[in-house]
């Protein structure tokens, strides 16, 4: 990935809880037949491994576990929020008429080694931690032991655990940083009007720490 040096963001707990609130990510992977790309949603544990270790499932009838094999070497792509910026939200573009439009986001690339966990104990985890995590806001949460026992022993059996170690990890906020602060503002706030709230917000959080 491209990462111009005012654009970076190099701070791991930074991308971390990236990850834990955008969990749906793309897996990139490369077997036998090529290219491939699979949307899971992750399970991170950030204290697993020195930069954290990735937990999902995939069918059993998906073939990407059996294209790939331990320690091969994958990506998994978490995007935190994307939004177009017009230029004329930028108040110096009514001075000197020197803007141009963008594209503002922020994503987390994280790099590993991937080992397939094809046994029934782990991907039980795997579900009930997801569950846990993803049912902690409905007023009645959903929980495994709902389901008939044999029910969810037919369900774990149709489904392969992945687990990534992460090696590397590469994130990229794109929130216009080499522009003026009255155009980080005037272009969040803007976002913000439209409904952008996830980039909206950080760019205002961004402006309000270059105002300091």
């Amino acid at each position: 990935m491209y990462i111009p040096a005012h654009f970076d963001e190099p701070r791991n707990e930074v991308l971390h809880q990236m990850i834990a609130s955008h969990p749906f990510g793309v897996l990139v992977s490369h077997g036998a037949g090529g290219l491939d790309a699979n949307h899971l949603p992750f399970h991170l544990d950030p204290a697993q491994g020195a930069l954290g270790t990735l937990h999902a499932h995939v069918a059993r009838a998906n073939p990407v576990w059996r294209a790939l094999a331990d320690g091969d070497e994958v990506m998994v792509i978490f995007s935190a929020g994307d939004a177009y910026v017009s230029p004329t939200w930028y108040p110096s573009k009514h001075e000197a008429h020197k803007q141009v439009p963008t594209w503002n986001y922020m994503v987390a690339h994280a790099h590993g080694r991937i080992t397939i966990r094809d046994d029934e104990r782990y991907v039980r985890g795997v579900v009930a931690r997801l569950t846990r995590t993803h049912e902690a806001a409905q007023p009645a949460p959903w929980k495994m032991a709902d389901a008939p026992a044999d029910y969810i022993d037919t369900m774990l059996k149709a489904i392969v655990g992945l687990e990534i170690e992460i090696t590397r990890l590469e994130g990229k906020r794109k929130l216009s940083q080499n522009k003026d602060v009255r155009d980080i503002r005037g272009a969040g706030e803007a976002l913000k009007a439209g409904g952008s709230d996830a980039v909206g917000d950080a760019m205002l959080v961004e402006a309000a720490a270059r105002e300091k």
